[in-house]
């Protein structure tokens, strides 16, 4: 049980990445909140995992919902020990000057601004606790960024910058702040990325040299890593999760 005793909050978890990171804490010993906008989905997660899960709804975007969702997994668990920030969106594939002002803002507004507080709201929580860690998800097209995803793009590289920059802040409250930096991975989102072309799946695989996408449990492995004890002394990294495609 790598786990055994914590307390995290997965953002995100009603489907996808967030939902397998949050199963694989459970499994782990881990008591989870399963946070979600939208609430059926988190409850439907957080029941599949049983007693040690709550499901919460969560808009990222508005303080007030993160207040709320932190006092809520505080009075079901006690504590806080850490916090995934998972919760992310895209706009569709499409040109630089095919991106309106509503898509950009949003895009950034839950990418961004959502780990921000988040993390911000969670910094009190660690320090009473005499520590804790933030796992972010940001993306290998905050690295490699594709055309046609600008604004995402962006926001990636906004979340691998931002955290580096928590991991040196809140180092002496021993607070370990890392990411994680998936290829395209088999989530709903996956359409959405790739665009509608016909044969842009394949294509991208091509690019991949381990020959596959990321699937969801290749980023749940390394969150669990990242957020055990065994990583104690890992800060500050943005871990790529990507067949080598970065290489």
């Amino acid at each position: 049980m790598r786990l055994k005793d914590k307390v995290a909050i997965v953002t995100g978890a009603g489907s996808g990445m967030g939902a397998v990171i949050a199963e694989t804490y459970a499994r782990e010993g881990a008591k989870v909140a399963v946070l979600d906008i939208d609430e059926s989905a988190a409850r439907k997660v957080a029941d599949g995992i049983g007693e040690s899960a709550i499901a919460i709804r969560c808009d990222v975007a508005k303080k007030a919902d993160i207040a709320a969702a932190i006092a809520a997994t505080r009075k079901a668990f006690g504590k806080l020990d850490i916090l995934v920030n998972n919760a992310g969106i895209s706009h569709v594939n499409k040109t630089v000057m095919d991106i309106d002002e509503a898509e950009f803002d949003r895009v950034f507004a839950v990418n961004v601004k959502g780990v921000f507080l988040f993390s911000q709201a969670a910094v009190p929580e660690f320090r009473g606790n005499g520590g804790g860690v933030i796992v972010n998800i940001g993306s290998t097209a905050g690295l490699r960024p594709r055309p046609g995803l600008s604004a995402y793009n962006a926001t990636k590289g906004a979340v691998h910058n931002l955290t580096r920059t928590l991991a040196v802040e809140l180092a002496p409250d021993r607070i370990r702040v890392c990411a994680i930096a998936p290829v395209a991975t088999e989530t709903p989102l996956l359409p959405t990325f790739l665009g509608n072309a016909e044969g842009q799946r394949e294509k991208f695989i091509a690019t991949v040299p381990l020959g596959r996408l990321a699937l969801p449990k290749d980023i749940a492995n390394v969150a669990l890593f990242l957020a055990s004890d065994e990583a104690e002394f890992v800060t500050g990294n943005i871990v790529e999760v990507d067949g080598g495609r970065c290489v």
